[in-house]
């Protein structure tokens, strides 16, 4: 057996179905050769973020591949690698390399030495008889403990050698691990004893699948939920007890109440502190955090008590020793009143901007809309960096799991659209949607051109304000002076030029038949891209009344 061919059979084994990836690496024409099907993209980055989608939507149970060729492929994928490494996103990596003999001269581009910085491993193959061992590695590494993408190079003078047969490889086992007891038992005293306590939900909630132990849990104590970016979903933003969810914006009630709680119980995620995630309460508050990773513990949030593990069965340890016990559940009604009550208020602050019907649109009346064309529980819908991301997170309602593809800790450009093809790739019975900005546009937007070609019909909702409005604080003089921040195109025009259906919109009356037209067009295989033209409104993104 010839090296591609044990390395197709192994992803086979492995439950690959798709290979994304840019030619040329052999590994691709011999994934077509064992029926998987190569996804081939325009830009290296594009076809990592529709991996990162895969892993995502499957909560890390099938996992997004991806294969690129050596040297200016292997460059051009490292933002798609870091990306993916920043928001914990399980992905094989499996770039071309030079021939061994070449190994680590300078000037070349080595992955496996120069990618280490953002995988959890990244390794070589040497010999052709290390193949089934060098991916039973790479897929324990992605199956087990915290997500992240993992490098596999194959070096050019590798594909001709032989691999010993029959091939020495069986899928490989994922494992899970549970809290120490007696931290449970500590959680549990505290979060009986708290007067305000505050469920914060991260992602770990997806990749462990504990919404129902998270939900459970909640109802059980009358806790009220909020969730990270990347945990959006998780919980389902229309319950009682439910905060919602954002980034840098966030809802009213996060505010509220992470500032008013004397407990918070962070599960499933990392405290990560960034500009572009939920800001912790300025005040000392007592942390319970459960999170997989032991090494975020302490890391920015002083915990006083840690539950090391997979999220569902530290949900499960926890439930039993209320169990154990005898805690029954708690009336809500009390805290579900005065979520409503400050929600009620903030909602109505923002209604002017959520149904103006001024022109050029406003992105929140573009959104609102939008929110309200869709079937919700039957889309999955995904924002892009700076303003869009700030505009949609705080006031998408998500119902169901998974139906909320959120990020932030890295805020690379043009993330969404290949989140979006990926998810339709792995749901194509659900409608799926980037929000995107004329910038975002700028750094993926040909690979709208993938989609027409490859058959993913998307819905790509584009504001365009013909500026970088991110920006306009920091570059008055510039903008002023210079026009610096100003952008242009026409991207419906281009859409079409490309193959797809696009559609520019200009009056608010349009909006919603424009969405349905929209939607036709993707349910007929079509990809479609609406160009709504909007005001320059930056996002309040750092306002604490959002």
């Amino acid at each position: 057996m010839k090296v591609g061919d044990a390395i197709a059979e192994i992803l086979k084994r492995e439950g690959i179905e798709l290979l994304f990836g840019y030619p040329v690496n052999h590994t691709l024409e011999h994934a077509a050769v064992a029926g998987i099907r190569p996804v081939i993209v325009r830009q290296e980055r594009t076809g990592l973020h529709m991996a990162d989608a895969i892993s995502r939507l499957s909560s890390g149970r099938t996992i997004g591949a991806f294969a690129m060729q050596s040297g200016p492929g292997t460059e051009n994928s490292y933002g798609g690698i870091a990306q993916a490494y920043s928001e914990s996103v399980p992905i094989l990596v499996m770039p071309s390399g030079y021939a061994r003999r070449m190994a680590h001269v300078d000037p070349h581009y080595f992955a496996s030495r120069s990618m280490r910085d953002v995988t959890k491993s990244a390794e070589p193959i040497t010999s052709a008889k290390e193949i089934p061992a060098v991916f039973r590695r790479a897929f324990s590494r992605l199956r087990n403990g915290r997500g992240g993408p993992v490098l596999v190079e194959i070096p050019a003078d590798l594909w001709a050698e032989d691999v010993p047969e029959p091939l020495d490889y069986r899928p490989v086992l994922a494992t899970k691990f549970g809290p120490d007891p007696e931290a449970v038992r500590e959680a549990a005293d505290l979060l009986l004893s708290a007067k305000r306590p505050v469920l914060y939900a991260g992602q770990g909630i997806h990749y462990a699948r504990a919404w129902p132990q998270l939900k459970a849990l909640a109802e059980r104590l009358a806790i009220p939920v909020c969730t990270s970016l990347e945990g959006k979903s998780a919980f389902p933003e229309d319950h009682p007890l439910a905060l919602g969810s954002g980034g840098a914006a966030i809802p009213k009630t996060v505010r509220h109440f992470l500032d008013a709680a004397d407990v918070i119980f962070g599960v499933g995620c990392s405290f990560t502190e960034t500009p572009f995630g939920v800001a912790m309460p300025k005040a000392r508050k007592t942390v319970i955090h459960a999170t997989l990773d032991p090494d975020h513990v302490n890391k920015e949030y002083e915990a006083t008590v840690a539950l090391v593990g997979d999220a569902g069965l530290t949900l499960d340890a926890l439930a039993a020793e209320l169990d154990r016990r005898g805690e029954g559940t708690r009336p809500h009604d009390a805290v579900a009143a005065e979520i409503a009550d400050v929600h009620a208020g903030w909602l109505a602050e923002w209604m002017p901007k959520l149904t103006s019907e001024e022109a050029p649109l406003s992105p929140y009346r573009v959104l609102w809309d939008l929110q309200h064309t869709v079937d919700v529980e039957r889309t999955i819908i995904t924002h892009d960096a700076g303003s869009p991301r700030d505009q949609l997170s705080p006031f998408w309602v998500a119902t169901a799991p998974l139906t909320y593809l959120g990020w932030g800790k890295s805020t690379q450009l043009g993330y969404g659209l290949g989140l979006a093809m990926g998810a339709k790739l792995a749901r194509p019975d659900m409608l799926c949607i980037n929000v995107w900005g004329d910038a975002a546009i700028g750094f993926t937007g040909m690979d709208f051109e993938t989609a027409v070609r490859e058959r993913i019909p998307i819905l790509s909702i584009l504001l365009n304000n013909f500026s970088m409005a991110m920006e306009l604080p920091i570059m008055e003089v510039s903008t002023e002076k210079y026009r610096a921040t100003d952008i242009s195109g026409n991207y419906a025009a281009f859409a079409e030029a490309l193959g797809g259906y696009g559609e520019r919109v200009t009056d608010p009356a349009e909006i919603v038949p424009a969405i349905r037209r929209a939607i036709a067009k993707t349910e007929a295989g079509v990809p479609a891209l609406l160009e709504f033209i909007t005001a320059k409104e930056l996002a309040l993104s750092k306002y604490p009344a959002i």
